[in-house]
């Protein structure tokens, strides 16, 4: 069986609702509730010792993209995260860790991709990890900790979705 990532807030390929779009407190000109959408995942392989879910923006004009959302360590009796546990005073499970995105801090950062330019995916993936702990650290980049979960994962699932600023 293949690991499946679902959301309750929207579906494979939907554009992200304002909720989940990045706020005005980052300065980068959009006026979201910048909310963590809700996630749940099934179909995990014998052996995960605990799920990572990561949000990234491949479209982002970086030359590299943008990370917008990095969490590690999640119990492998967990199968949801619910909607704003990404933020702050957010629901995380016990012994999760939230590391640094690329806005330079750790939690969720929704999309605000620039004025005028075309719909950015924003690819969100559960990981089945091998490890119960990724030695990591809420400073970690995003780059160590894929580069982590690159030798560390059993199975991955992943769920895009889109938005375009107005």
């Amino acid at each position: 069986m293949a690991m499946v990532l679902t959301s309750e807030n929207f579906s494979d390929g939907d554009y992200l609702s304002e909720e989940h779009v990045l706020s005005a407190d980052y300065g980068f000109g959009c006026a979201g509730g910048n909310q963590s959408p809700q996630l749940s995942w099934s179909g995990a392989p014998e052996g995960t010792k605990s799920f990572a879910i990561t949000c990234f923006d491949p479209d982002a004009p970086t030359g590299s993209g943008f990370w917008h959302w990095v969490v590690v360590n999640i119990p492998p009796h967990v199968t949801s995260l619910e909607k704003g546990a990404g933020n702050p005073g957010g629901k995380l499970p016990a012994g999760a860790l939230q590391t640094r995105t690329d806005f330079g801090k750790p939690g969720y950062g929704g999309p605000c991709p620039p004025q005028g330019d075309h719909p950015h995916r924003y690819i969100f993936t559960v990981y089945a990890v091998s490890q119960e702990k990724l030695p990591v650290d809420a400073d970690t980049s995003p780059a160590v900790v894929g580069f982590y979960l690159h030798f560390n994962t059993l199975a991955k699932a992943s769920l895009m979705g889109l938005y375009k600023r107005r």
